[in-house]
């Protein structure tokens, strides 16, 4: 404990990279990428499953995705859900809880990061640990249709509303401009409730902000910089061949797992230096 508090009077630059190391963050991200990859496919299922009651196609869930996640893993995932749909059209009715089941396997793994982050054990019993997967990832869902509908009906509103006064090419420009920032609000809130609930510990909503402003930036600033990276230099097929794709989703996977687990160090430190007696 001493040591811990002694660490903590540095400068917080400092602090936080002895923390990365303490922590083993890259460790973490890693584990947290291979959960993701095992969660992709089951919550795009479930995603797809509901089309018949959404207001939107697959086409719509696929280029949400495709604008973060990068072109060669884009076609890995297309490829591989057109097969899983083709074979199970009825994944709905008789796999829905073993699909959830799967899907929450990330958000479980991210619970696990961020007590390590604030060193908690983990007090709530399987049930409750393992329900609040669900249930965040149920929640993750119901955002994620919400980013579907906000395109598809804002823009339909807007058109309607600015066709009236004439005004509906300038409505255009301003909405394909202001979709990027409802989508980082909507990023914003997940984040800030990701890190609110998920840790067990304590902590008031507020607290959690700094490491969700980190979050939601660093994620679609390096999705960005991770694709155009990808699209211009890299050439992951010459190396790994028909793996190229897997690979590079594996790699995406580990820069968000790193920006997550990143988010709840930044939040975690705060709140000892705030309360360094606090455990």
């Amino acid at each position: 404990m001493a040591n811990k508090k002694e660490w903590l009077k540095g400068s917080f630059f400092k602090t936080f990279i002895k923390r990365l190391q303490m922590d083993d963050v890259s460790g973490l991200a890693a584990q947290l990428a291979y959960f993701f990859l095992l969660s992709l496919f089951p919550l795009l299922i479930f995603l797809f499953t509901l089309l018949a009651y959404l207001p939107f196609s697959q086409e719509d869930i696929l280029n949400t995705v495709r604008t973060y996640a990068p072109e060669d893993s884009m076609k890995i995932i297309e490829a591989n859900l057109s097969e899983v749909m083709e074979a199970n059209g009825t994944l709905l009715s008789i796999g829905v809880i073993g699909t959830i089941w799967s899907a929450s396997n990330g958000m479980n793994a991210i619970i696990k990061a961020f007590n390590h982050a604030y060193s908690v054990k983990e007090s709530r019993t399987f049930f409750i640990s393992r329900g609040m997967s669900i249930l965040l990832t149920l929640a993750m869902i119901f955002v994620f249709i919400v980013v579907l509908l906000l395109p598809v009906f804002g823009k339909q509103i807007g058109i309607f509303l600015f066709a009236e006064i004439g005004q509906s090419d300038e409505f255009l420009t301003i909405w394909n401009r202001l979709r990027w920032v409802i989508s980082s609000l909507v990023f914003l809130i997940v984040f800030t409730i990701l890190y609110w609930i998920a840790p067990n510990k304590k902590l008031k909503c507020l607290t959690v902000l700094p490491g969700s402003v980190f979050a939601t930036t660093g994620w679609c600033l390096v999705s960005f910089l991770f694709s155009f990276y990808v699209e211009r230099f890299a050439n992951y097929s010459a190396t790994y061949g028909s793996l190229g794709g897997i690979i590079i989703l594996m790699v995406w996977f580990y820069l968000s797992g790193l920006i997550i687990i990143l988010g709840g160090e930044i939040n975690a430190l705060l709140s000892e230096k705030e309360n360094p007696e606090c455990e």
